[in-house]
Formats: C-alpha cells, sequence, structure tokens
C-alpha cells in the first residue's frame, strides 16, 4: 500500500512540474505536502454517480418485474381456457358462437376479433389522410400562430377521458347515424368516427415529427432542382418521412385497438358476426370491460374473459413489434 502511496504521490508531483498553465488543474497542491487519502478516497461526485446508476438499474429491473409479471398473469389466466376448461383454441378463434356460461363449445371470438380489427382499420383508413394533412399544414404551408393554434388544439384532443368522447357517440353520433342510415344507430361506423377523432392526433403528433425530421438541405436541394411546392412534398417529402409516418399509423392503430370505454358506449355491445357497418356488434374491449365484472373467477366465463385480454395482449406486442421492425428498417 505505501508502495501505491508513493507512485501516486510521484504521478502528482510530475504532473505539477509539468503543468503549462499554473492556474488551470493543480492550482494550490503543494508538491511537498501532497494528501493522498484525499486522492485515492472516491470525491462527492463519484459517489453521486454511483448512487445514480444504482437508482438507474433499479429502476429498470423493476420495470422488467413489473412486464414479465403482468406477462404472466395475463398469460396464465388466459391459458386456463385451454388448458383446464379444454376450450379448443381454433373453436376459439374461428367461431362465432359466444355463451361461456352454456359450456366449453360455446367459446367463440371470431365475431369480436373481427369487429376489433374492422374498427381499427378502418379508423386508422380515414385518420391518416387527416393527419397526413394537417401535419403538412403546419411544417410545410404555414408557421406562427395557426401552428400553434393547431397544436393546442390536438392536445386538447388528447387530454379528453375516453368517457367524454363515449358520451359525445352516445348523444350526438348514435341519434345522428340512426337518422341517417337508420337502425338503431350501434354499429362499427360509430365506433369508427369516434375512434377517428380519438386516433387523430396521436397520428398528427408523430407525422409532424416525422416532417421536422427532413433535413431541409433536401426541400432545398429539390427546389433548386426546378420543382414546385407540392412536388417537393410529393417527391420528397412524404417519400423521406415513409417510415415514420407508417410507425405513426401503427401507433394510431394500437390506440384505437385498446380502446374500450368510448367503444362500449357507441358499438352496441352485441356478440355477434357485423354483417354491415350499421348493426349493432362487440369488440375484445368492449366485451371484457362489460363482462369481467358479472363472472366469477376461475370459472370458465371468466376465463374466457382472460383468454380475450390475452389475446389483446399479443396484439399490442404484435403493434410494438412492427413499430420497432419499421424502425429498424427507416
Amino acid at each position: 500500500m505505501a508502495k501505491k502511496e508513493q507512485d501516486l504521490q510521484q504521478v502528482v508531483e510530475n504532473a505539477i512540474a509539468e503543468q503549462k498553465v499554473p492556474h488551470v488543474k493543480f492550482k494550490g497542491i503543494d508538491p511537498k505536502n501532497i494528501d493522498v487519502d484525499r486522492l485515492t478516497k472516491p470525491s462527492k461526485e463519484t459517489r453521486q454517480e454511483w448512487w445514480g446508476r444504482g437508482l438507474t438499474f433499479l429502476a429498470i429491473i423493476l420495470i422488467g418485474i413489473l412486464i414479465i409479471a403482468i406477462i404472466g398473469f395475463v398469460g396464465m389466466h388466459g391459458l386456463a381456457t385451454f388448458i383446464d376448461n379444454k376450450v379448443n383454441i381454433f373453436h376459439f378463434l374461428f367461431s362465432t358462437d359466444w355463451n361461456p356460461g352454456a359450456g366449453k363449445n360455446h367459446v367463440g371470438a371470431a365475431a369480436m376479433i373481427v369487429t376489433s380489427f374492422a374498427v381499427t382499420l378502418l379508423a386508422a383508413l380515414i385518420a391518416t389522410p387527416f393527419s397526413i394533412a394537417v401535419a403538412l399544414f403546419m411544417t410545410e404551408y404555414e408557421s406562427g400562430k395557426r401552428v400553434q393554434l393547431l397544436q393546442s388544439v390536438m392536445e386538447l384532443l388528447v387530454g379528453i377521458p375516453s368517457v367524454v368522447y363515449g358520451f359525445i357517440g352516445l348523444m350526438v353520433v348514435v341519434p345522428a347515424v340512426r337518422t341517417i342510415f337508420g337502425g338503431t344507430g350501434f354499429g362499427i361506423l360509430t365506433a369508427t368516427l369516434i375512434l377517428f377523432v380519438m386516433v387523430l392526433p396521436t397520428i398528427t403528433s408523430l407525422t409532424v415529427d416525422a416532417f421536422k425530421a427532413i433535413p431541409k438541405d433536401l426541400r432545398k436541394s429539390s427546389s433548386a432542382l426546378g420543382a414546385t411546392k407540392w412536388q417537393t412534398i410529393y417527391h420528397v417529402v412524404l417519400r423521406a418521412a415513409r417510415s415514420r409516418i407508417m410507425t405513426a399509423i401503427i401507433f394510431g392503430m394500437a390506440r384505437a385497438f385498446g380502446e374500450a370505454l368510448a367503444v362500449q358506449m357507441a358499438i352496441g355491445n352485441a356478440v355477434l358476426m357485423p354483417y354491415n357497418l350499421v348493426s349493432p356488434a362487440a369488440t375484445l374491449t368492449s366485451q371484457l370491460t362489460s363482462q369481467m365484472g358479472n363472472t366469477v373467477m376461475g370459472t370458465l366465463p371468466n376465463n374466457a374473459l382472460w383468454s380475450l385480454a390475452l389475446l389483446l395482449l399479443i396484439m399490442s406486442l404484435v403493434f410494438n413489434f412492427l413499430v420497432h421492425l419499421i424502425g429498424k428498417k427507416s
């Protein structure tokens, strides 16, 4: 130990002797009176670094444990339908007979799966052109107060609770659809219109970020070649941001696929295969929110609902995988 202290002292003495600017780093250090213990012990900053790194790793570990616990819990209860209750997985996925209380031969989720995908795809299909148009207006055609106003509107739409969207849909959209198209007013069309408004700010915000990330040199180069404003947007901006726009659309679809309360209030919540856009139907989330409180833990009806939750979880993981895949390619 004494040898290490002597070596350290010699190093410090050499550094003091060779320094070019005395006031920079070793000011106030006397070569003849060097506190070796102070130099070898961890400083306050080093201890803070250790604490910060430790807390960071602890947070990561806790988040990992939480994710694994959620997946394990949902998976354990969701798979009980097929392991304990002996429900055929193909019957579950492709049958439209949903009445778990009547036995394992009546656990078919095909109608809810089809409805969930139909509502999600239609909402994304309608919202995407509007989102791209608004994003182009905010980044390519306008700046200043108008952009700030649109940004405030988007933030307001994001902050509105789902129950408010559902109530507005129940009181405004449902009667309007009933008047125009007939029927009860509940159905895929009503749920799609509500989800369109709900996913619009998500897709728009991510698309705006995608357009802003494109270097201005690309736009200037296009203009220098004689391209018009719209030609630059169509051939340069949209093409350069294509991967990010796809990511925004997938995020919007994930938002629509997992929405529960607003859809439940507008779609009619009837577990039937939809034969048109204005017939009552049910999604995976609407059936979960309406029926989970009416079942007993461990029974077939309860396990069947957990299987729906597991299916939703798998779809969420698929959406996240697609986002990661597109981001990696871009």
